[in-house]
């Protein structure tokens, strides 16, 4: 199902809005209701001693995909903080750029448990490199 224009806005808006995704390179794409699709360039800047992607952006990128997934759920008003987020690193990130899809697994009003896989992409080759579940709490204006 396909997010609301407002909704679309507002999770665009507040992605312009994060300066460590602008830093990453980072861009917002697919946003059906409950999953949000990041991905970012595997930069110089964002490798750690053997060439590998850091797994501080596969966590970035995971959580942040989470959390977009989460907020898409959430009333208009709110925003979105994480919680917990535990993430499995299944392989070294290697390649060109990571793609990070976010998914809701179960809404609710105080809690939004989520799930982010995250790839590396070479080529035509997609390597699953993470897999992260967490909690996403949303944070409603006093």
């Amino acid at each position: 199902m396909t997010l609301p224009e407002n909704l679309t806005t507002k999770l665009r808006h507040s992605f312009a809005k994060q300066s460590m995704m602008a830093t990453f390179g980072a861009q917002l794409d697919e946003m059906p209701v409950g999953q949000v699709t990041l991905r970012a360039p595997i930069l110089d800047g964002c490798q750690q001693q053997q060439g590998f992607a850091h797994a501080a952006l596969t966590f970035g990128l995971g959580d942040s995909a989470a959390g977009y997934s989460a907020l898409s759920v959430m009333p208009l008003e709110a925003e979105v903080l994480t919680s917990e987020m535990k993430i499995h690193l299944l392989a070294p990130a290697q390649g060109d750029r990571l793609e990070a899809i976010g998914k809701v697994i179960k809404p609710g009003r105080r809690l939004v448990i989520v799930q982010a896989e995250v790839f590396a992409i070479s080529g035509d080759t997609r390597t699953q490199v993470a897999l992260m579940t967490g909690t996403m709490v949303p944070e409603l204006p006093k």
